[in-house]
């Protein structure tokens, strides 16, 4: 299938479409210095009823890419719930529009991200709950100040994915199990894959992230 790039009140995103008569939407969402071309290297084999949708991230990074919060130099790597949350919120909105404009339905949707995505994706999961349905977190974490919202246990019901390299310096493996436990506290089940790399993910954790979408 062949992906295109549009722009769409104010984003640009590149979608691929599906031949489904009853498609998945999948929002794919990069990581800081990323942009709508990052997370296609993950999806060659993902599930032939997805249909995806890969946004740019509102705010220029430095020194190149985007950002899903403003540039807050003295808080690198460590965005708080209220830095995302505008992104998070004009996020489902275009999710709700494009998803108008083709005809599909998104009540519910899957996420994925990369790094600072993977933050999204758990922003996303603990703003919307009703709205996401399968949550894939990629080398991430759970942002600052979610604390009140997980006490309320949101995530209950919801099994997410979690993947993340023993060897990455950018986002610890110890701030990742620290994760793990926030989401488990909202509510949710993990279903983890941890492989000695880096920050990236491992081809054993992408054919496990592969497992996880099928259905």
């Amino acid at each position: 299938m062949k992906t295109e790039t549009i722009e769409m009140n104010g984003w640009t995103l590149r979608t691929q479409a599906s031949e489904s008569a009853s498609p998945r939407l999948l929002v794919l969402i990069h990581g800081w210095t990323g942009d709508e071309n990052s997370m296609w290297v993950f999806t060659r084999r993902f599930p032939p009823d997805y249909w995806m949708i890969a946004p740019r991230a509102p705010h220029k990074a430095d020194p190149s890419g985007y950002s899903w919060r403003p540039p807050q130099p003295e808080l690198f790597g460590r965005p708080s719930l209220e830095a995302l949350k505008p992104a998070a919120e004009a996020l489902i909105k275009l999710i709700d529009e494009y998803a108008a404009s083709v005809k599909i339905d998104a009540r519910q949707f899957d996420v994925v991200g990369f790094s600072q995505g993977g933050a999204m994706v758990n922003a996303l999961g603990l703003l919307y709950p009703k709205r996401v349905r399968k949550m894939g977190v990629l080398a991430g974490f759970v942002p600052y100040q979610m604390e009140s919202m997980i006490e309320s246990k949101p995530l209950v019901g919801k099994n997410i994915f979690v993947a993340h390299g023993t060897k990455d310096e950018m986002v610890t493996i110890d701030r990742a199990r620290a994760s793990m436990d926030l989401l488990e506290k909202a509510g949710a089940t993990i279903t983890y894959c941890e492989d000695e790399v880096g920050h990236k993910l491992s081809s054993n954790c992408l054919r496990a992230l592969e497992t996880y979408l099928q259905d």
